[in-house]
């Protein structure tokens, strides 16, 4: 198998679409499985300035940097969509096989399988054709009821290099491109013209940072996306935060997974009472600057690799999935408790 991404033109997903819709299926999900938004459900509700159809969506990961992994998601249902972390380093050379998720997960690389020109392109191909499936199905088309949140990394030095300065400036303005690649659609989908499609992909961010980052970094990136680039920020905080007996208490004890965090995770990572002022401050920053401020939790846990799949040469692995989301629920509780809610 294959571990190179390679990328389908958009009028080539058009076709791929139109093909199987024949089938009474898109991209293999029958649309018997399919979600149907109504102006009647519930769940709705508005984040950033905008509606959000339902609540649930998709984390950042290789599966969200491709077009038409991005429309499946949204067309089962999924409205906040984590757009894959880029980087000013986007021609990595990485280890291989690098995701294991036998139960709970891990993963031995940060990775970036696209350029960031390509990640762009494969961003607007979604944008684009998730709108353009919206008035084909003749849903109501007068907001787009899904959100694209950015994510980059990871650290302010790569953040602030041409590629991802154009990253930014392309997402917040794709006209150019966008127009381009409707005028290729218009002859398969006449009434394309007809669409409402914004021309800003997104107005809000994740940011994620290389474990032990410091709190002053991981602050001035904070700063950076919302003084300069007016964004609504999240910051994605470390599992550590939890603190290394709470943490092992759940994680060994409770929980009884065989994972071992070592001590240097601890060290090297974001302490708590560094986390609650910079997170003060951040909100502060947020405030004057009219945005939203929010957390993400939470990252990965760095943790030795015992696995039987991922190469003994990594040392360490990151664990994610199962094993997880309880620390995480556990940090969300303190936090939320230190702040009153």
């Amino acid at each position: 198998m294959s571990d190179k991404f390679y990328r389908i033109p958009i009028e080539r997903l058009y076709k791929w679409i139109v093909e199987e819709e024949r089938h009474e299926r898109i991209f293999g999900l029958y649309k018997d499985n399919l979600f149907t938004p109504k102006t009647t459900d519930p769940i709705r509700m508005l984040r950033y300035g905008q509606l959000l159809e339902t609540p649930l969506g998709v984390a950042a990961g290789p599966h969200t940097q491709m077009a038409h992994n991005i429309i499946a998601s949204w067309l089962v249902g999924a409205r906040y969509i984590e757009l894959k972390t880029v980087q000013t380093l986007d021609e990595l050379e990485v280890t291989k096989p690098c995701i294991d998720m036998e139960d709970e997960g891990y993963n031995c690389e940060w990775s970036q399988e696209l350029k960031i020109k390509d990640s762009y392109d494969e961003y607007l191909n979604a944008w684009i054709l998730i709108h353009l499936l919206k008035h084909k199905f003749g849903w109501d088309d007068k907001e787009s009821g899904f959100i694209f949140n950015l994510s980059v990394g990871y650290n302010l030095d790569g953040i602030l290099k041409p590629n991802v300065q154009w990253f930014f400036d392309k997402m917040n303005n794709c006209k150019i491109e966008k127009d381009n690649k409707l005028e290729i659609l218009s002859k398969f989908y006449p009434e394309i013209h007809k669409v409402k499609i914004p021309n800003q992909i997104s107005n809000n961010i994740t940011l994620s940072t290389m474990h032990g980052c410091p709190s002053d970094e991981i602050e001035k990136i904070g700063k950076y996306l919302i003084e300069e680039r007016k964004l609504h920020t999240t910051i994605k905080l470390n599992p550590t935060l939890l603190g290394a007996e709470r943490l092992r208490y759940i994680l060994n004890n409770k929980l009884g997974y065989k994972v071992t965090v070592p001590d240097e995770a601890f060290e090297h990572d974001l302490k708590y009472e560094d986390a609650l002022l910079m997170i003060n401050s951040l909100q502060k920053c947020a405030k004057e600057n009219n945005v939203e401020f929010g957390l993400k939790l939470t990252n990965t846990l760095e943790s030795l690799n015992s696995t039987n799949w991922l190469p003994k040469k990594e040392n360490m692995v990151y664990t994610s999935g199962r094993a997880l989301h309880p620390i995480s629920i556990n940090l969300a509780e303190k936090l939320q408790s230190d702040f009153k809610g």
